[in-house]
């Protein structure tokens, strides 16, 4: 069962995932009316969380090639944190028993190249200063994005440092838009 594995087990699914995914052409997740049907008898025992970019190019169960129920998808334009998230993420670890965080960045971020060109008003403001204070004056897309999602992981290590969360459990990765490869931090 998925929800007693290992976060390095974990690890090694995702990335095995991503390297599938980036050599076929096709989506391989189990999304099977036999799923389906299992999943909503017995439950949902995802072996990841994953913290994502609401970016419609970026799908966490496509790029790891995971099915139905195996995935725990947060996502929020720039990856951000906020309380709602770090909800959602005690939910999966201690209800779902999830071993395993992803803070997942990307490149070519909408949210990050606003944050470097200095815009984001009204509620937009809220994620460009969260970036902004991740990021700093840092302009390369990549290093940006990269900085962003370990300032995500500090914020969710800080969050959870009394909650038994350990530091090999929470990891930070960037999707390559255009190869699909993810890098990991």
């Amino acid at each position: 069962m998925s929800s007693r594995i290992k976060a390095a087990e974990a690890l090694l699914r995702l990335k095995a995932g991503n390297l599938h995914y980036v050599q076929s052409n096709s989506y391989t997740g189990d999304v099977s009316k036999v799923i389906r049907s299992n999943t909503a008898k017995n439950g949902q025992f995802p072996y990841a969380i994953v913290i994502a970019c609401s970016d419609s190019r970026v799908i966490p169960e496509i790029i790891f090639s995971a099915g139905m129920g195996e995935l725990f998808t947060i996502r929020v334009a720039g990856n951000v944190i906020d309380r709602h998230q770090l909800g959602s993420i005690e939910y999966a670890v201690s209800h779902l028993k999830s071993p395993l965080v992803v803070v997942l960045g990307h490149t070519h971020c909408g949210a990050v190249a606003a944050t470097i060109a200095g815009e984001g008003d009204s509620h937009i403001q809220s994620i460009t200063d969260k970036i902004h204070k991740a990021i700093g004056n840092e302009t390369d897309d990549f290093t940006a994005a990269s900085l962003n999602v370990k300032y995500a992981v500090a914020e969710i290590l800080d969050a959870f440092r009394h909650d038994g969360l350990e530091e090999e459990q929470v990891v930070g990765a960037v999707y390559d838009i255009e190869t699909g490869a993810v890098c990991w931090d």
